[in-house]
């Protein structure tokens, strides 16, 4: 069992109190008889301590990530810009902490590769963020998949479309390969991403796209479709900052039905002219499968939190791992490489790929634009996605 303060509580600092570091918040808060925040870290002056008081508590703030690495705390939540996730989540666990690390775990497989050998040499514990699987219809898609009942997948659809007003990339880290690591790709189709290799592993090969059609204030892109080939199987894929509504989906069409999230199923028999007729009986089996699943005791960041603080304390790996945010980066940095290079890329990338180190990305990576605008905070509240439950 993990040692924990004399009250038993895990001590937690938060690094980075921009937009997503307020789900955080919101999940320790809902979990504070388990755990305590002692540390706000943020580069800008004064940011994290407005934070403090938004949330009306009382810690310790910093300027400097390292003034959190001391006895008070034992676990570190990394929530700030991409291009320092590796090295802060590395350093957190040289100093014998654990480590949640916000989406998308690193800027380059080399980086992943890396925070892994920290985590493996350190014995702590290294969390992903990708709290999609803890959404109750996202899981119930899962479960059905693994059970079986609607046959192998033959076609899969991912969409992560999401909406970006243009002055969105004006906020100082954005919309640079440097700072970012990419576009809508990286940044948004990774919760997709993520939960589309939770459900069929890794593809064979990739063909993608890359586009920026509206915001001339990025180097990134703003739009990608790929294309990933499975053994017996073909998926679509769509990453987008221009689709107004936001219609985020995944949907498997197998052997014997139609499953998706936000969760319905069809399944259709074969007329004996081969046209489709309702499988009404599959239909209700599959429902009656999904409403006999248990419900989940939390959901999104609250429920992956509350899975690595007991992970901590049960000493067992937490539900998502240091692996499965390094997957995503695989598959995103693939998209890139074909992207770029126009040309269809197989999988697993190997250390000689082009777009394997940081440098190779920042090095070979389209720029569509260039940054001109560079502001230190936009304001206002932001939205996490679909709930996938209507």
């Amino acid at each position: 069992m993990e040692k924990t303060t004399q009250d038993g509580k895990i001590r937690v600092a938060i690094v980075g109190t921009g937009n997503i570091a307020h789900a955080h918040m919101e999940a320790y808060q809902t979990l504070m008889a388990e755990c305590e925040v002692t540390w706000l870290v943020d580069i800008v002056p004064g940011k994290a301590q407005r934070f403090m008081e938004e949330f009306g508590m009382h810690c310790r703030v910093a300027e400097d990530f390292h003034e959190a690495l001391g006895e008070d705390v034992d676990l570190v939540d990394v929530c700030t810009p991409p291009y320092v996730h590796a090295s802060i989540s590395i350093e957190a666990m040289q100093h014998g902490k654990h480590v949640i690390c916000e989406k998308p775990m690193a800027a380059s497989l080399e980086e992943c590769d890396a925070m892994l050998k920290a985590r493996d040499e350190s014995g702590k514990k290294l969390s992903i963020i990708a709290q999609n699987r803890f959404r109750k219809p996202i899981r119930d898609l899962k479960m059905v998949l693994d059970s079986g009942l609607a046959g192998n997948v033959r076609h899969a659809q991912v969409d992560s479309l999401w909406w970006r007003g243009h002055c969105y990339y004006d906020l100082w880290w954005r919309g640079t390969w440097e700072k970012e690591g990419g576009g809508c790709t990286l940044n948004h189709a990774v919760h997709h991403i993520d939960m589309l290799l939770w459900m069929l592993g890794r593809p064979e090969e990739v063909t993608s796209v890359l586009a920026n059609v509206s915001h001339d204030n990025a180097e990134v892109e703003d739009l990608s479709v790929s294309i990933l080939r499975y053994p017996s199987s073909l998926c679509q894929l769509t990453a987008s900052v221009v689709d107004h509504g936001e219609e985020q989906k995944l949907v498997f069409q197998c052997e014997k039905a139609r499953i998706s999230a936000p969760f319905s199923c069809a399944a259709s028999l074969s007329k004996s002219n081969g046209f489709p007729e309702k499988n009404e009986a599959l239909e209700r089996e599959i429902q009656a499968f999904v409403d006999a699943l248990p419900p989940l005791p939390f959901e999104g960041h609250t429920g992956q939190i509350a899975d690595v603080l007991s992970a901590i304390r049960e000493d067992r790996q937490p539900a998502i791992g240091g692996e499965d945010g390094r997957n995503t980066i695989e598959l995103i940095s693939a998209i890139y490489l074909s992207g770029t290079e126009g040309k269809t890329v197989r999988l697993p990338l190997l250390p000689d790929s082009p777009f394997y180190t940081r440098g190779g990305m920042l090095g070979g990576a389209p720029h569509f634009y260039e940054k001109n605008t560079s502001v230190m905070e936009l304001g206002g509240s932001i939205t996490l996605g679909s709930d996938y439950k209507s």
